[in-house]
């Protein structure tokens, strides 16, 4: 698993107050319990955490730009945004 793999899985465990070893890639915030404001919060953490302007929109998640579908989609979404800022 990838650094940046493990750090999104940090963030997203502790706003979950979950063990991040127990979190899956297919896992949805539905699964773990994370509710449309915790998300935001979630991505918040994320923006910091990486120095990152994610492109979300809490009203239209479908078509932000940042894929919350499952704890994989927003690993890879969080990977790629980081790949392109170097």
């Amino acid at each position: 698993m990838s650094e940046v793999a493990d750090r999104v899985r940090r963030i997203i465990a502790e706003r979950a107050f979950l063990d991040p070893a127990t979190i899956r890639a297919d896992a949805t915030a539905e699964d773990l319990g994370i509710d449309s404001v915790t998300m935001v919060e979630t991505i918040f953490a994320i923006e910091v955490a990486f120095d990152l302007s994610i492109p979300f929109n809490a009203n239209t998640p479908e078509g932000a730009g940042f894929d919350v579908t499952s704890v994989g989609a927003i690993i890879a979404s969080v990977e790629a945004l980081v790949a392109a800022r170097v």
